[in-house]
């Protein structure tokens, strides 16, 4: 169900099973934690600058495969503390910028998916929310905190209680992801956005990745990440890129960056 191929310094992960709008199973899921684990080796020897998710057909993804469990016997707490939160954390942990691409249904689990994810571009007509009131259970996949964080408690608590979903463009525009694109442009645009990072200063986004990680994860104030910019920055001073982007400016050309130190 999960397809990785590496060209160009860009990793891009499909989600392969659009007859069921790329629901993910344990084994699914099993199988996109080890796509991002060789995609973080290619960020090891440079082979991957960029990592692109995305989903086949109609729909990024619905969430849970749930067609075949039964209530009785599911144990929801540790299907998604053992088999989902993990691949969360090991998709926001990869150090390289990710993007992906959102198009229809996007919901429970594949919400996780995009909160995970650095830059989420949705199709203008895509469907985000929270749909779990038919069926007796809670948002899960850390939509809650995107929610809140994002739409305050009184537009989340609507969104859950009625079970309505907004679009893609709505979302955008309340702040819940980076930009809304018409359906049929999504993935070429995704595609051009994650291929122009691949071939930028890989090691400068890396350091922005884990400024912004600090703000949003430890609350981190303004003069402690102004600190932390500063060591950032003398860091990347004795690196390559950072040579070549200055050397570039000064004799008017495009730089040509290689993502190493």
């Amino acid at each position: 169900m999960i397809q990785l191929s590496i060209a160009d310094g860009v990793a891009e992960i499909v989600l392969d099973a659009p007859q069921k709008m790329n629901a993910l199973d344990e084994a699914a899921l099993a199988e996109l934690g080890e796509a991002y684990a060789e995609a973080s080796a290619g960020v090891e020897t440079g082979e991957v600058r960029a990592v692109l998710l995305r989903g086949e057909g109609r729909g990024f993804c619905a969430g849970r495969d749930i067609s075949h469990v039964t209530p009785a016997d599911d144990d929801a707490t540790a299907y998604l503390r053992d088999r989902v939160t993990p691949v969360l954390r090991t998709m926001s942990e990869i150090p390289v910028p990710t993007f992906a691409a959102v198009q229809g249904a996007c919901l429970g689990v594949g919400l996780g998916l995009a909160i995970a994810t650095d830059v989420v571009y949705v199709a203008e007509n895509a469907k985000i929310g929270s749909p779990f009131a038919n069926l007796g259970a809670t948002l899960d996949s850390g939509g809650h905190w995107l929610f809140t964080e994002r739409l305050g408690a009184h537009r989340t608590l609507d969104l859950i209680y009625t079970a309505e979903l907004i679009s893609g463009a709505e979302a955008v525009q309340a702040g819940l992801f980076s930009r809304a694109v018409p359906a049929e442009e999504l993935l070429e645009f995704t595609r051009a956005k994650a291929a122009q990072v691949a071939s930028g200063a890989t090691l400068a986004f890396r350091a922005s990745k884990e400024l912004v990680r600090q703000i949003r994860d430890e609350r981190v104030g303004l003069w402690e990440s102004l600190d932390a910019e500063n060591v950032a920055q003398g860091d990347l001073c004795g690196t390559a890129d950072y040579a070549e982007g200055f050397k570039a400016f000064q004799e008017k050309r495009k730089p040509e960056f290689t993502g190493r130190g």
